[in-house]
Formats: structure tokens, sequence, C-alpha cells
């Protein structure tokens, strides 16, 4: 049956894929989070936004999406892929090391910020299913805003990864404890919890004992077809059927897809169901992003600010202060500890399932779910700021903890290396076998407390200061050196630098050629270009192995480097001729 090009269906796809290929590319370019690029385009595109005009303009029909029921299994599709991810970059035995995290932490994290938060809205006239309800509710925290955004390989990652994984796992009772509360409710409510731990632990039992026999021979099968397609259809199988699976036990599907990536990370085929299975979660994920923008009126917000203005902080600080105090019982870092609890500070899109909950079983009146449900959209919109904000308390927190160095030496501060990285500690390593006195410089704080504790001079700073660079005395300084693995910064920090100082030799890392001259243009003396290295290493590997002697290899590297480095020289020159021709004819034109 053929349908319609005016099929709503068209239409929303067409918003989701321009926002997708379009807007939030222009959001990327201005350095604009994704996240608040899909949001905003939901609160442009929704009901509330150019979607209130369709009767007026008839043709904004095309590029707005009218109904968010339509695309909320897609947004529920993201999360689910998010925490499937998740699972594959765990392990069972990762899990395990973190269950006092998980089942300490978590559920101290989750039922300090649901009593507090509950008893000050008790206090405020709420009732006491209410408040319990709402306290629950908005003690959740964002699994598919938060762990996007720090991962779970560094410390706030982890941190935050072990509480928001508990809340995931307590979704489900919550739910039917609010359901048991409800005035109608007979005392089977309570009954029914233990009927679904039962059934829930016994499925995810089953799913263990059956994923660790059949999912390596699925994926062996579909791995000797050598067809993406056949991988990728068995990938979104394991998923989807896992998650209908722990939805028939009456768990949340994301346990099941959690539980499908664990079982998926103990075998050889993870790191490919990773990647290809990465596009659909980006895509899905924007979908959900996209409703939660779609949940915006502006006009309400704008008519109730005040009001909420004081309920999103209130419920920001609480969960904030919460989730600090037991990171730091737990012996966290102060700055980790910080950045987490703001991090973990606005409610989840899990809080509105309880809160329609909450609602359904009467503890709350329908204006008050939707007071809150409010309050959550702004919240999880400014999820990202948080992050930021989070970030930024850390590193001021962490850089006066730590012992500053003092840069001033008699001799001069030697060789200044911005960039502590890996590049710049083999830097370092070698200026130090070769009794070359140097400073590092680097930003990223947990960096400079690994490098201060292994012995390295690393200060902590922003070599875009000024004050930073009137204290590294670049005129006496005898070279700088540029190891950041950010290209343009690494131009404009060249610039800027041999402005300050025409003669201070200047190396810098470059990522390829191209990147190579546009350094030497910026005034560098050397510039160390990735790809050409890596050549030169691969065929020196290669000549040795193939039973050439090292002398003559060794010399014909050198020589090649430094054919290549003039070649990149003279085009980098060639590069500028036009443009200081130009810079002349206009001087003679405005004479």
């Amino acid at each position: 049956m053929a349908i319609g090009l005016d099929n709503a269906a068209f239409s929303d796809a067409l918003v989701i894929l321009g926002a997708a290929g379009l807007v939030i590319p222009a959001f990327a370019r201005f350095r604009i989070s994704p996240v608040i690029g899909f949001i905003l385009v939901g609160v442009l595109v929704g009901p509330a936004g150019l979607g209130s005009l369709i009767d007026r303009f008839p043709w904004l029909y095309y590029v707005t999406i009218g109904d968010r029921e339509s695309i909320a299994p897609f947004a529920e599709f993201g999360i689910v892929l998010l925490l499937f991810s998740i699972g594959l970059e765990l392990s069972f035995k990762r899990l395990w090391a973190m269950r006092r995290l998980v089942f300490g932490v978590g559920f101290a994290e989750l039922a300090g910020s649901a009593v507090l938060i509950g008893l000050a809205l008790h206090m405020m006239g709420q009732g006491t299913g209410g408040a319990a309800g709402l306290g629950l509710a908005l003690a959740l925290s964002s699994t598919a805003l938060v762990l996007p955004l720090v991962g779970t390989t560094s410390a706030v990652g982890r941190s935050a990864f072990g509480m928001l994984l508990f809340e995931d796992l307590a979704l489900v009772p919550i739910i039917f404890v609010l359901g048991a509360m409800a005035p109608a409710a007979s005392g089977g409510g309570w009954e029914s919890i233990g009927g679904v731990a039962l059934s829930g632990a016994l499925t995810v039992v089953a799913m263990y004992v059956g994923g660790r026999i059949v999912l390596p021979r699925l994926f062996a099968q579909a791995a000797r077809t050598k067809s993406p397609e056949l991988f990728l259809a068995a990938s979104l199988l394991v998923v989807i059927t896992a998650s209908v699976a722990t939805t028939a036990a009456g768990l949340s599907p994301i346990v099941g897809a959690l539980l499908a990536g664990l079982l998926i990370a103990e075998t050889e085929y993870h790191s490919e169901v990773e990647v290809i299975t990465a596009p659909f979660k980006g895509l899905a994920l924007g979908v959900f992003l996209i409703t939660v923008g779609m949940d915006l009126d502006l006009r309400s917000i704008a008519a109730n600010w005040s009001s909420l203005l004081l309920a999103v902080v209130g419920v920001v600080a609480v969960k904030a202060i919460v989730t600090f105090l037991l990171l730091r019982v737990g012996q966290a870092r102060l700055g980790t500890a910080a950045e987490t609890g703001l991090l973990m500070g606005s409610p989840s899109e899990t809080t509105l399932i309880v809160l329609a909950t909450a609602a359904q079983a009467q503890l709350i009146l329908p204006s008050t779910a939707a007071f809150w449900q409010t309050v959550t959209s702004i919240g999880l919109t400014i999820t990202p700021l948080l992050a930021k904000a989070g970030r930024l308390a850390a590193r001021r927190i962490e850089a006066r903890a730590i012992e500053p160095i003092v840069v001033t030496d008699p001799d001069g501060p030697g060789t200044i290396l911005i960039g502590f990285g890996r590049v710049g500690q083999m830097v370092a390593d070698m200026l130090t076998t070769h009794g070359q006195r140097y400073l590092a410089v680097e930003a990223d704080i947990d960096s400079v407390s690994q490098a201060r504790a292994a012995g390295y001079p690393v200060l902590f700073g922003d070599i875009s200061r000024n004050e930073l660079v009137d204290r590294l005395n670049l005129s006496e300084a005898r070279a700088l050196i540029l190891t950041m693995d950010d290209p343009v910064l690494t131009v404009r920090l060249a610039r800027r630098m041999r402005a300050l100082s025409p003669t201070l030799p200047i190396i810098a890392r470059a990522r390829d050629a191209a990147h190579a001259a546009e350094l030497y243009r910026a005034g560098v003396t050397d510039a160390v270009p990735e790809t050409l290295e890596s050549s030169l290493q691969l065929s020196e590997a290669v000549l040795v192995d193939l039973g050439v002697a090292m002398g003559p290899v060794i010399a014909s590297i050198h020589e090649k480097r430094d054919e290549l480095r003039q070649l990149i020289r003279r085009e980098a020159s060639l590069d500028r001729e036009p443009r200081l021709r130009r810079v002349r004819k206009s001087q003679i034109a405005d004479a």
C-alpha cells in the first residue's frame, strides 16, 4: 500500500534527519554541545514552537513534529542502545568490583536525596504519599545525558555510573511501590513486588546462562558471512530480545540491554558490535533529546519562571550536596566529588515515568505532575551546563589543593613543555635522560595530579591566560614545545608565542603535513607531523626486517625526513607569498 508524502512519519523523519545532518554540525561549529543542539531543535519544532503556527502557515507541517508520542518509541530505543553500549564497555568482573559503589553509594544517594526532597515538599503542604512519590522521582538522574558527557573510565564517570546503574535497577521497584501506595490499591501490590523480583531474577539467570552458550555461536556465524548488514541485524536482535525478555518479567528494558552488552563484552566480537551499533545509538539518542525539548513550553516557563527557578535550584542543590558528601565519605577527591555532585544534580528522563505513575496512583494532582514535568525538562536541558560548571569547579578546587611550583629560576626556566599527555610525557622523559631542565604546563587537573605523584615538574594552568604566560618568563626560556592534540589551539598558541618572543625556538606537534605547513606560517621553528613520523618509522622497520643494514637505513630515513620537512616549509612559504602581495597591494591602494 502506497503511503502519501504528506504522511506525518515522512515529515517527522525529515525533521530528525535535518537536525542530525544540518543543524547539529552547525551547532558544533560554534562549539555548542550536540545535547543542547538537539534539545533546542525540539523546542523549535515542537507543538509549543513552530508547531503552534501551523494553522497560519500550513507549510510548517513539513518541518515540525506535532505528536511527541509518534517518536517516543525511537527515543526509548536510544536509551536502550545507550545501556547496551555501556554494557559492552564493562565486564562482569568490573561490575563485581563496583558492587560497593553501585549498591552502597548508589542506594545511599537515591535514598538520601529522595528523603530530603520529600521532607521539604511535605513541609510545604504536599501529602505523605505525594511527597514520597515526588522525592523518589526527582532523586533520579539522567543516564542518557550524564554518561555521554563523562564516559565510564574517568573517576567522575565511574562514580556517576555506579549511582546511575543502581537508579536504573531501582526504577521498576519504585514504580511498583508507588502503585501499591495508591488509595484504591489492595494489599496485593506488595505481593506483586515479590513476584516481579522472583521472575526477574529467574529471567536474568536464564539470560546469563543462555547468552554464554548462544551468543558466541550466533556472532561467529554472522562473522563468517562477512556481511556487515547481517552482523548488525544479529546485534540488534540480541538487544531487542534481551529488552523484551526483561520487560515481560516485569523489569525495565534497559536492564536487559545492559545484560546483553555485558554478555557480548565477554566475547571477542564486542569491538565490532560496538562500532556497528554506534550510529543507531547516536541518532536514537538525538530523537530522545528532541522529545525533551518538545516538552518545554517557553510561554508557560515565562509565566511561572520564579517558582520553576526555585524548584530547579532546590532539586539540583539537594542532590549535588548529598552526592558530594557521600563521595567524600568514600574518600573520593574533593574535585571529583564536586564535579560528580553537580553532574548528578538534575532530574532524569525516568523522572517523567515515575511522575506519571504517581499521578495515575492519585498520589499527586495532575497539575502538580505537570509542574514537575516542566522542572524535569528544564533540568535535562541544563545538564550539559551543570557538567561544564562541575569541571570548572573541580579544576579550581584541585588547583588550590596542589602545591604550587615556583617558576622563577636563576638559570631560567629551561624548556617549556605545553601539554603533558602521552606525547608530552615521552618528550619529558627524553629531556631528563639527556640532562635538560624543563617545566611542563597542563590544563587537565587529573593529568597534573598523576604527573606530580610520579615526580614530574608539572604546573597546572591554562596557557591562554596572560598571567600564566608572564609567570613562565618565556623571554629566558631555551625552547618551547607544543604537544597538545588540538590543531586549532596549537596554531593559535604558536602565533601568540612567536609574537611575544621572536627568537624563541618553538617546536610543535602537527597532525599532518597540511597542519605542519600552517604551523610554519604561524612562526614555529620546527613542526613534527605525526603521519610523517609514523610513515618513516614503518619504513625503517620494514627495511631492517628485510635485511638492509641499520646504518644506511637510518641515514636514508634522516635524509627523507629533511627532504619532506623542506618541502613542507617551501609550501608554507609559497602559500604565504600571495597573501603578502595582496596585503602590499591593498596598502598601496589605500595610500
